[in-house]
């Protein structure tokens, strides 16, 4: 949680993000993930000054436990100083105990975005989907949270101006924007109606741009001009590569998300991430093409 302390902008982590739609993806599936096409309600989380501290942090988990479909899942919530926002002690469960940092105790309008990542690292840890390492594995829980319709919270809690800052989670809040941006994509949503924090709107609008350029990426016929121009050009080198799989043919080029690989004596492949899910496709260099992502099931139009 930055606290008054410089907030990291920009995407430094990214790969680790596409990593974790991919694995959500393959852990969840297509339809599970589509149950999660309705986003928490703000209404459902609002928390007032007036509300009682406990009773409503305890309403609003409850909240965001049937968001996540954990029926069984029972967070006991308390606060404490701590230098996190919070932690969730990730037992065997039915009971999980949940502490805020007392920090929330004035600033209760941000009580949901913290529980809406604690609940995330139950439901993930029920899942038994976790990455290696601390950092990965809350880059992971950031990005379910928010793709799976809770983390819209999470960047309407970051503000910053001259004199102070506030943010949560591991994500910057361009990236929280990306994420959000990717999930607005899929079921055609807008979370920008549900943002209070002038900051959030920014931040959002730098993430679906770079949501956006997943999807002007060759061989996807979205591509800009400079973009095909370099992809004949390598295109062209793997070909006279004479399917020996070295230079172009070896694997992905640097700066470009496409890799050229010879298929024996049979044509030129190319294998890109899906816009969607970031699953790898693989489809062979003959033109016009119409690929199916197996995994989001996603159809992309290519010119290979």
């Amino acid at each position: 949680m930055a606290n008054g302390g410089p907030v990291q902008h920009g995407f430094p982590h990214l790969e680790t993000v596409r990593a974790s739609i991919t694995a959500l993806y393959k852990r969840l599936s297509y339809d599970t993930v589509q149950t999660f096409a309705t986003s928490v309600a703000p209404a459902d989380v609002a928390f007032c000054d007036t509300d009682d501290l406990y009773l409503g942090a305890q309403r609003v988990a409850h909240e965001l436990v049937r968001h996540y479909r954990l029926p069984d899942a029972r967070l006991i919530v308390g606060f404490r100083e701590m230098s996190h926002a919070a932690n969730v002690e990730l037992a065997a469960g039915p009971e999980y105990f949940v502490e805020l940092n007392d920090r929330f105790r004035t600033h209760r309008r941000d009580i949901g975005a913290a529980l809406a990542h604690e609940v995330a690292h139950v439901y993930l840890h029920r899942l038994g989907l976790s990455f290696p390492g601390t950092r990965d594995n809350e880059i992971l829980t950031d990005t379910a949270t928010t793709y799976l319709g809770a983390g819209w919270l999470l960047l309407d809690a970051y503000r910053e101006d001259a004199a102070s800052s506030q943010k949560l989670g591991y994500l910057t809040p361009e990236e929280f924007g990306y994420v959000l941006a990717k999930r607005a994509l899929v079921f055609a949503e807008d979370p920008s109606v549900w943002f209070t924090s002038p900051q959030a709107y920014t931040a959002y609008a730098k993430g679906l741009a770079e949501a956006r350029r997943d999807e002007q990426q060759p061989p996807l016929t979205g591509a800009g001009w400079v973009g095909r121009r370099r992809y004949a050009r390598d295109r062209r080198h793997a070909q006279n590569d004479d399917g020996a799989g070295a230079g172009a043919g070896a694997g992905v080029l640097p700066g470009v998300p496409y890799a050229f690989t010879p298929e024996g004596r049979g044509p030129l492949r190319v294998s890109f991430p899906c816009p969607t899910c970031q699953q790898r496709i693989r489809v062979p260099v003959r033109g016009r093409v119409r690929a199916r992502c197996g995994l989001c099931r996603t159809v992309l139009e290519c010119d290979t």
